[in-house]
């Protein structure tokens, strides 16, 4: 007799840098939770996002394919309706599939102000949510206190109170934890997303004078970078705590993935925000924790677009293996916010290298990433770097 399909949990959170870990040796971040996660967990340190900016990333996380292809190009894109997802896929397969959260995948109006309740109050129609049989969530509006939710069993919008990350997690604790059939389920937290200041639960921030502050971040930079990272780990301590109460709740049997669709300059280069090609912006926390999987680190170069294929062969209790030894990475287009990526570009990540190029093809930044994890060389023009940057053009 075959072993019954695993239930298949997703937990992915916004603006969550691959470094602001505890168990990456971050000592601003304080994450019990994910530091004992990790210990059983497959840590792919490599891990990137296709595209550092949340609806183009998201898109692609769903789908397996890439923006704009999956028809995600400008910021205010919806996912087209009939999109194929990883929901229909697992539906496929017999699970029951499940969204709570954080959506930014629907209609909503490019006129409205970004953060408030019009975008979180937005209504998600059926046709919209990806497939997914029970959805609850919130199209966007970055209320990290006091969310609206809506869906398969709140027809229209309900504030609920209290923090975010408690809200969604409690909510899809409860829903999950009573299901009989396998399940596939994503809760989508926007936290560490800004307002930074905005209250993080019960958690009060650290003094900005005690945040450390990676090497890059230059002095003009350093300020602001410490009294909003004060913040933002302010936001990790409370998500992780909510974080828990889940994995509490669906069991140890469950395989978990943790990630985040972006992460976040937060002063390193004297950049802010994410659609950067830099480490910070690019590379996000992924953990697997699976019972057919050893746990320990992992370089090789998984990306958010491998989740589909890695979520079906898990279903059907097959070992997924990364197909590649390199990532692309790319912003479709402007956004037009403050402190946004201000080019469109196009690239590629090995574990040992990043070449990033222009718009026009031309060759903008090159990196070493063993020699170099801090960024703080470009390579374009050295000649001695020559055969690494054609070679990597090729990937492109």
């Amino acid at each position: 007799m075959s072993d019954p399909a695993p239930n298949i949990l997703w937990i992915v959170t916004t603006q969550w840098r691959a470094q602001a870990c505890g168990y990456m040796g971050d000592g601003n971040a304080h994450t019990p939770v994910l530091d004992a996660l990790a210990g059983m967990s497959v840590n792919y340190a490599q891990a990137v996002t296709p595209h550092p900016f949340g609806p183009f990333a998201r898109a692609a996380m769903l789908t397996g394919v890439p923006s704009p292809q999956n028809g995600v190009q400008d910021y205010y894109d919806p996912l087209p309706p009939l999109a194929p997802t990883v929901a229909h896929a697992l539906s496929a397969y017999g699970y029951q599939t499940a969204f709570f959260g954080k959506w930014h995948l629907a209609p909503r109006d490019p006129q409205a102000p970004l953060v408030g309740e019009v975008h979180a109050r937005t209504l998600v129609p059926a046709s919209h949510r990806g497939g997914f049989e029970f959805w609850e969530g919130f199209e966007s509006g970055f209320l990290i206190n006091d969310p609206w939710l809506h869906g398969t069993r709140l027809p229209k919008p309900v504030q609920y109170h209290g923090y975010q990350s408690d809200v969604v997690c409690e909510r899809a604790a409860e829903f999950l934890s009573r299901e009989t059939k396998p399940w596939f389920g994503v809760v989508s937290l926007e936290s560490p997303h800004p307002p930074y200041d905005a209250p993080a639960g019960k958690v009060s921030p650290m003094a900005a004078t005690d945040v450390r502050l990676r090497c890059n971040v230059p002095a003009v930079a350093a300020d602001r970078a410490s009294r909003e990272l004060a913040g933002y780990y302010a936001h990790i301590t409370a998500t992780d705590a909510a974080i828990g109460r889940l994995l509490s709740a669906v069991g140890e049997d469950t395989v978990v993935v943790f990630t985040s669709v972006h992460g976040d300059m937060h002063g390193s280069h004297g950049l802010f925000r994410k659609g950067w090609p830099h480490e910070e912006s690019v590379r996000v926390p992924l953990l697997v924790r699976h019972p057919g999987l050893a746990a320990g680190r992992n370089d090789e170069t998984v990306s958010l677009l491998d989740f589909p294929a890695m979520t079906q062969a898990w279903a059907v209790g097959a070992t997924w293996v990364c197909p590649r030894d390199h990532a692309v990475i790319s912003m479709p287009s402007v956004v037009n916010l403050p402190d946004q990526c201000d080019r469109e570009w196009r690239g590629v990540r090995t574990a040992r290298h990043k070449l990033i190029l222009q718009a026009d093809g031309e060759p903008w930044l090159l990196y070493d990433l063993v020699t170099d994890p801090d960024e703080l060389h470009n390579l374009v023009a050295d000649p001695s770097a020559r055969a690494d940057l054609n070679r990597l053009r090729n990937l492109v």
